[in-house]
Parts: structure tokens; sequence; C-alpha cells
């Protein structure tokens, strides 16, 4: 079933903009997607066609170019249906088949974890993006378009996939500057995250609208009167402030709805520059600006290129007004941010020439780029390719990537006056990488506005840094890493140690893996170099020394290889011969299940209990030990206690497997530190509570360092829920570590 009316309509707001041959090109692969995706249905029970065709239509909001949004009709072709990069770029050209394989996921690649494919396709996904930042902008119109019919999915499905959308994609959409679709990403996150939140928020903001409405309109009247006196031209409006931008208000200052005033804000739109300065002098003389609130986004525009000026006056009611003053330029790199790049309103022959013209590696001229500085505005995502490479643990790349998408920024100046936007937190360090590598590897030490500070000083707004420098400086320090807050100098100073003291990392290196080894009681003679070649080249590495070296210098643990020697050792360990128990000599039958939710190898019906020491949990590897009298002890595999049990009665160790369809619940000991303040613990529970888990214990204690801990024993299934829990406590305002308990 063909999806016209979509279509029709997206042709509609394409001739507006582009060529009649452009609009040949989108028919052309709108059939082609049509019939690919023919009989393909979506869980709603809608032709599947209608999903791209939507994706489309989101990207010819922005005014994309023609090979953008065939791109965009045909995204989920090579992934879906049996069509081949190669058949598309023989259809359509290169360019587009270079878009789709760039959007197209890694379903065919086997990892071990849903983190880890969750990383591998940021990965590629950011790959692509260097040859041509349009990629992003497909997958986040798909990312939109799947958002807005999420009500399909099962609710544990409609849940994770908000969260990812609200830790990833939203973030990538304000880092690109597109507030369009940033905002609706965001609002239908939290409708699904925290439904209860949502609908009474839309509730509290329908109730007092057409008040605020009032109280706008009579902000509007009196600037206009007074831009009148000036002979300045301008566009006033009133503009709500999203529900999860009210929502972040209420949680992170712990305020109810009615004491937030600033739920409406003015927006000013004039001609050029000379008029938002004008009118922000007019704003001032009308209503008392409040102290610390005025921001200069034109002077010193933010990473993401948005410009304009901000503040907050006590307006004619005596309670708070947000107003946003700027220029019409500005206001579309506001709303449409990267994508307000693109020349797409030329002719084809133009945007033909300027494709040649303008060629670089970030592929933003593939139709022509309108601003010269466009590939500086994408510093930090360039950062994100050069750091991304570091890091061979997929958890460690993400709980990275999603600090610098979400980091606040400070802007500092040089001794020159050159304005350095920084990753709120950072120190000096940071500065001195930002400015010049070999200035980050020679400093010893920092100025800030003419006096020297130590260089774990945290930066603020308007700091004037001044870096000082050696040529005989040893180079960085290891605890500098753990100083920094800017992924690019963490990557710079891990490259310096790569370098600089390869021998010396190598070596610290082996000591760690040593180390470990003998905590595992596993004799050194297995680290040998066909083992340790093995385990290297399944972690990415092209030698043996590039893994030891990336343990020296802290890039990678010495844990995750002996973990992977370990499950090495055991596959090739020949089978353990047991105590006597007679239940191995039946003739093997179906098991019942346990009721912890664990099956004994070989044996029905055996008595089984959780050690307490270790307390394991779903998703945990396992061992039991045949005690006397008690049945079969279950353990971690990490266990000391069995680990000291190993050596002397390795014959009472016994495989024991989890039953992945039981419905029980297993007690889990978890501490949490954070700054101690009224309401800590009350907030713990209620993100405990959120995740529909049972709290059966928890106490807590403060220090005179006004450091809380808290400790909580709780009821999950599986070890993915346990993380879903730790994770939502993170989120909590103050919080610093959650950590599980082990006896």
């Amino acid at each position: 079933m063909k999806d016209t009316v979509g279509i029709e309509r997206l042709i509609e707001k394409v001739s507006r903009y582009a060529s009649p041959e452009d609009v040949a090109m989108l028919r052309r692969a709108y059939e082609a997607a049509e019939l690919a995706h023919r009989g393909q249905t979506r869980r709603s029970g809608e032709p599947y066609i209608m999903h791209p065709v939507a994706v489309a239509e989101i990207l010819a909001g922005l005014e994309l170019d023609a090979v953008t949004l065939s791109a965009a009709l045909l995204h989920d072709v090579v992934e879906d249906c049996d069509i081949t990069a190669q058949r598309l770029a023989e259809q359509f050209g290169s360019e587009v088949s270079a878009l789709v394989d760039g959007v197209t996921k890694l379903e065919r690649i086997k990892f071990n974890s849903k983190e880890e494919a969750q990383a591998e396709n940021l990965r590629k996904m950011f790959m692509a993006m260097a040859k041509d930042i349009r990629v992003i902008l497909i997958k986040l119109a798909d990312r939109l378009h799947n958002m807005r019919t999420l009500k399909h999915q099962p609710t544990e499905k409609q849940v994770r996939i908000a969260t990812e959308t609200l830790e990833i994609y939203a973030p990538l959409a304000h880092r690109l500057g597109i507030s369009t679709i940033k905002w609706e990403l965001e609002d239908i996150s939290l409708r699904y995250m925290n439904p209860q939140q949502y609908y009474r928020i839309v509730n509290l903001m329908a109730k007092k609208r057409r008040e605020r409405e009032e109280y706008v309109q009579e902000v509007i009247d009196y600037v206009r009167e007074k831009m009148g006196e000036l002979d300045i031209q301008a566009d006033l409006s009133g503009r709500a402030k999203h529900l999860y931008s009210i929502y972040r208000k209420m949680t992170n200052y712990n305020k109810q709805f009615n004491e937030i005033y600033d739920l409406l804000a003015v927006r000013v739109i004039v001609n050029n520059i000379k008029d938002c300065y004008a009118i922000l002098g007019i704003v001032h003389t009308m209503w008392k600006p409040m102290p610390g609130r005025f921001k200069d986004y034109i002077a010193m525009p933010k990473a993401n290129m948005y410009q304009s000026l901000h503040t907050t006056v006590v307006g004619p009611r005596g309670e708070p007004l947000e107003i946003q003053i700027r220029t019409w330029e500005m206001h579309r790199t506001a709303e449409y941010g990267i994508a307000a790049h693109w020349l797409y309103k030329e002719s084809a022959a133009q945007a033909g020439k300027d494709k040649e013209k303008d060629k670089d590696t970030t592929g933003a001229a593939s139709a022509g780029v309108k601003d010269a500085s466009f590939t500086q505005k994408l510093a930090w995502f360039r950062e994100i390719l050069e750091w991304q490479q570091d890091f061979k643990d997929a958890q460690e790349f993400m709980e990275t990537l999603k600090f610098d998408l979400f980091a606040d920024e400070v802007f500092v100046f040089t001794p020159k006056g050159d304005v350095i936007n920084l990753p709120a937190g950072s120190v000096p360090i940071d500065f001195s990488y930002r400015i010049h590598t070999d200035i980050g590897n020679r400093t010893i030490g920092a100025k800030i506005n003419g006096k020297i500070v130590p260089l774990d000083y945290k930066l603020k707004t308007g700091d004037i840094v001044e870096v000082l420098t050696s040529k005989h400086s040893y180079g960085p320090s290891q605890d500098w890493i753990k100083v920094v807050k800017s992924s690019q100098a963490k990557s710079k100073i891990r490259q310096w140690f790569k370098r600089e003291k390869r021998e010396e990392n190598v070596s610290k290196g082996r000591e760690a893996i040593e180390r470990e080894v003998k905590k595992h009681g596993i004799e050194l003679s297995y680290m040998s170099d066909k083992n340790l070649d093995e385990i290297a080249h399944k972690f990415n590495f092209t030698k043996v020394e590039d893994m030891l070296a990336a343990v020296g210098y802290g890039g990678f643990s010495a844990h995750q290889v002996v973990t992977r020697l370990v499950d090495k050792i055991k596959k090739e360990a020949p089978p353990v011969e047991l105590v006597k128990l007679p239940e191995l000599k039946q003739e093997p039958k179906k098991q019942k299940k346990s009721k912890l939710g664990i099956r004994v190898k070989g044996i029905d019906n055996m008595l089984v209990r959780f050690s307490r020491c270790c307390n394991p949990v779903p998703g945990d590897d396992i061992k039991g030990y045949v005690t006397r009298g008690r049945g079969v002890s279950v353990h971690r595999n990490t266990c000391l206690n069995l680990e000291a049990v190993e050596a002397d009665e390795g014959n009472r160790l016994i495989e024991v497997e989890w039953d992945m369809d039981s419905s029980a619940q297993y007690n889990v000991e978890i501490e949490v530190t954070g700054l101690d303040r009224r309401g800590l613990i009350t907030e713990v529970m209620m993100a405990i509570a959120d995740s529909k888990t049972d709290i059966t214990a928890v106490s807590g204690r403060a220090d005179k360092r006004k450091m809380a801990t808290i400790s909580l024993s709780i009821n999950i299934r599986n070890v993915d829920h346990l993380h879903t829990v730790v994770e939502k406590i993170k989120r909590v305002k103050d919080i610093y570590t959650v950590r599980r308990i082990m006896q």
C-alpha cells in the first residue's frame, strides 16, 4: 500500500525551494523505497513506507537537499530489505549510498551486550559523520518519528528507547543546534519516562495559559511602543517554555510548579546586531534587570553556534520575565543549527558548482556551505573522533560520550582576549590542551586574572587564563587524567604516555596483569605469548605490546585481560571429577525449576542456597560448591572465599547456571555516597521506586565532612535490572558514587 498522501505532502514542501530535477529524484527514491518495503508493516499495523516518508518530511522542514531527502526515504532498505549499498549507488549515486550506509546499524555483527552494540553503532555513525555530517541529521529525524510513534511499543521498550533518546540523541541535537528537534525529543522522552510528572505539568500549564498570554501581550505592547520611538523594525512573540525544561527546573532546584515564574519568554527578532543591543537598552530602561541573569551569546556564541542576547527582568507585574533578542539569521541558526548552513535555495546548477568547489572531509560542502568557519564550529565532534579510539571498553566509551554531550560550558579568555569555551569544571590543563598539544604537555603552572593558582583550580566564566610552560618539563602526570574534564585533554595526555613512555608502559602493564593473575590463583605460565596474543586480538589490539602499554598508561584494565584469560583456561581445562554423588549416575532427565532460579548441571532436586559473602544475581558468572549437609552453595566466580576453597577442595566445585525463565528476585546490598542534605535519602528511595524495585532495608549516616552514606538492601531480577537502578540513583542531585557491596 502506497503512502500517496505523505509523499504528495513531502513533494509540496520540497517544491517550494528545490528544482524540478530534485523533485523528480525524490519521486524515484520514493518508488524504490515503496517497492522494497512493500508488504512490510510497522507495529501499529500501518504500511512501513509511512516511516521513511515521515523522516524525509521532517528533514524537508529543515530545507535539506534532494540527496539527503532521497537517503532518508531509502535509509532502511539496506538494513531491512534485500537491497545492497552497491545497487543503491548504481541507481542514486555514491552520495546517497554513503548516507544510507552511515545510518544503517551493525545488525549482522554479534556483540557481548546491548551497551557494546549501542557503543559500536554510535562509533560507526560518528565515523560516517566525519565524511558527511548529514548522516546524523537523518538519524535524528529517524529517531524523532520513532518517538512520535512510541505508543505502539511495549512499556519496557518505551522506557529504554526514551532513556537512550534523552541521554544520546537529544543532547546530540542540542550540540548541533537543532532546537526544533531537541525540544520535541526531550518532551516525548519525559512523557514515557515519567508520565505522571509529564501530564501534571501539561495540566498545570493549561490552567494558567490565558493569564500568561495576557501578561506577555502586555509586555509586547510596552516594548513595541518604545521601539516605534526609535524607528526599529522587529518581530515580537511569546514563547512558552518546553515541558522538559520546566521539569528539569523543578527537579534541579527542588521547586514546585507555582514557584517557577519564567514559564514564558518574550522573543524579539530584529534585522541587525546593532538593533539587538538597542532593544536590550530599551528593556533595561523600562524594567530592572535581575543580577547575574544577563548572557551575551552574540559576543560569545555557544559551541553549537547559538547566538542571542538573554536577559531576565522584573516585569510590569513584579514577576521575573525572560527576554531573548536576536537577528533573523541568528534565529534560523537557533532553530535549525547545522542544517541552516546548507544552501539549498540555490539553483541546481549553482549547487553543483559549489559541490565541486568546496568539498572537504566533513562533507558539509556537499551542497555548498554558507559559513567559512563551519569546520571550526564542529570542533567538539572532531574531539569525539579523536578520543573514541582510545576506548576499548564499550561502557567507558558510553559514559564519556554522555558526559561530553551533557556538559555545561564555561567561557574564559586568553591574555589576548580570545574566547575559549570549555566543559564546566575544567581546569587550566584543559585550557592549555585546547590551545595546543605541545603547550599542554609542557604546562607547569597557571595564572588566573594575574594570580598564580594550582592546576586543579576550577575555571569560571570570565577568567583570564595564562599558562606557564617550561622546555624542561617532564611532561604530563598520570594524575592529570583524574583532574581534567574535557575528553580532548584526556585523549592528548593518554597519547603522550603512549608515545613517550611506551617501553615503561609495556613493563607496567605486564606487572599489573601478573598481579591480577596471582589474585586469581592462576599460574604465570598461562601468560604465554600465544594466550596474550589471542586476548589482544579479541580486544582489537594489533599487538600484545599495544595491549600491555594500554594497561600501563591506564587506558585499559588488567582485570579485563585476566577475565578473558580465566575464560580461556576454563574452556581448555579437563572436566573435574566430583565427590561421590549417586545422582550423577542417573539417566539425565528434565530438571525441575529451582525456586531460586538456579539449575545444577546433571543433578535434580538438589538443595541450593546463595552464599552471603558475594550475593550473586542473574548475569553474574557463578559456580557451585558442594557443602557438607547443606546442599550446593552458589558463589560468584570472583568470590575470594571460592578462590580459597578452589586450591584445597577443587573436587567439591560443581557447574551451576541461571534459569533465565525464572521470575525469582534476589537481594542485593548497595552503598550510595553523596552530599549530606535534607531530603537526600527520600530522593534516592523515590528513584528506586521509579524503577519498580522493592527496598527491604535502608540506613544512613553522615560524617563531619558533610558526606552522607546510605546503605540499601533491594530485590532485583538480574544484573541489567541492578544497572537500571544504579543509573536512576546516579541521576539524583549531589550523588557521588553508587556501588554494590561485596563482603
